[in-house]
């Protein structure tokens, strides 16, 4: 079994496609399909199902790519070790946008610190689709609220809990309710609001529900269904709506005003963790997600 062989085994893999991987990896297919058979043939088992022109991974083929990635892995971090050089300089952080605002720019100066050389690729995709990149060896690290977690992890994957978001009511300095102090939520359900239509962690349809807001209990006046984060907070920082944000836009934005409502006894707080594949993580990465 070569290394070589391996490494063209988990772009195949990904692909699910011979021609995409030969794209990807500047060989023929008729040599990605070789590999292919060299790897059968020293295993004594198919790792691939053929269906027409297509190909995926069957249960030997899964298994082997939970291997591969590790062994991948040690082999690129031996090769560094006895050269001298840096190990994994470069690391790719799998997150839905919100949470890279939140907690991105924190982990790229702990990661800075730890590997002044190391370089970080923001990957932006929600949550279950971070999770399934990462435990396909497409990233190194992923965000994700601890809803998305579920009752268990994909098998190879460890999580550690990073912090949490509150979301907050927030409105801009011209909107009315601006410097009131304490409002009663019969009077904040008689402004417009702006909402999401998809929740910003997983990326599905919830419309009311998307931002955590208690709809069912409290109905709001929707007026600006908003996916895209910076309109959502140039809405509000203009005036033109209220809108339940998480707390660190308030802390990045001093025109976004908190406002307290003290008889809604409703709140949404988010738990984040980070995630990993301990077996193909660097030292360097495995102490950065230490240090958390």
């Amino acid at each position: 079994m070569d290394i070589a062989d391996l490494r063209s085994f988990l772009v195949i893999a990904r692909h699910a496609n011979l021609r995409a991987a030969a794209d990807e990896l500047h060989q023929t297919p008729s040599a990605l399909s070789k590999a292919v058979r060299r790897l059968e043939t020293s295993l004594a088992t198919p790792v691939f199902d053929r269906v027409g022109k297509a190909i995926r991974l069957n249960a030997a083929g899964e298994r082997l790519r939970e291997r591969a990635l590790a062994l991948v892995a040690l082999a690129d971090q031996t090769e560094a070790e006895f050269r001298g050089v840096s190990l994994r300089s470069h690391c790719r952080l799998l997150a839905p946008a919100v949470l890279q605002w939140g907690f991105g720019a924190a982990l790229a100066a702990q990661l800075s610190a730890r590997q002044p050389q190391a370089s970080l690729a923001f990957a932006t995709l929600f949550e279950d689709a971070a999770l399934a990149a990462l435990a396909r060896g497409e990233g190194d690290l992923a965000l994700v609220t601890g809803v998305a977690l579920g009752a268990a992890l994909p098998a190879g994957l460890e999580s550690k809990r990073l912090g949490e978001i509150r979301m907050q009511l927030a409105a801009g300095p011209a909107h009315p309710l601006a410097g009131r102090g304490e409002v009663p939520t019969a009077e904040v359900l008689q402004h417009d609001f702006a909402c999401p239509q998809h929740s910003l962690f997983c990326g599905l349809e919830r419309g009311s529900r998307a931002d955590g807001w208690r709809d069912d209990r409290l109905p709001r006046r929707i007026r600006f269904w908003v996916d895209d984060l910076q309109l959502l907070v140039g809405l509000v920082r203009g005036g033109q709506a209220l809108a339940y944000l998480p707390d660190f836009a308030l802390a990045q934005h001093a025109d976004l005003l908190r406002l307290s409502v003290p008889d809604c006894r409703y709140e949404c707080v988010e738990q984040v963790h980070l995630v990993w594949r301990p077996a193909t993580a660097s030292g360097w990465l495995a102490a950065l997600v230490a240090s958390r």
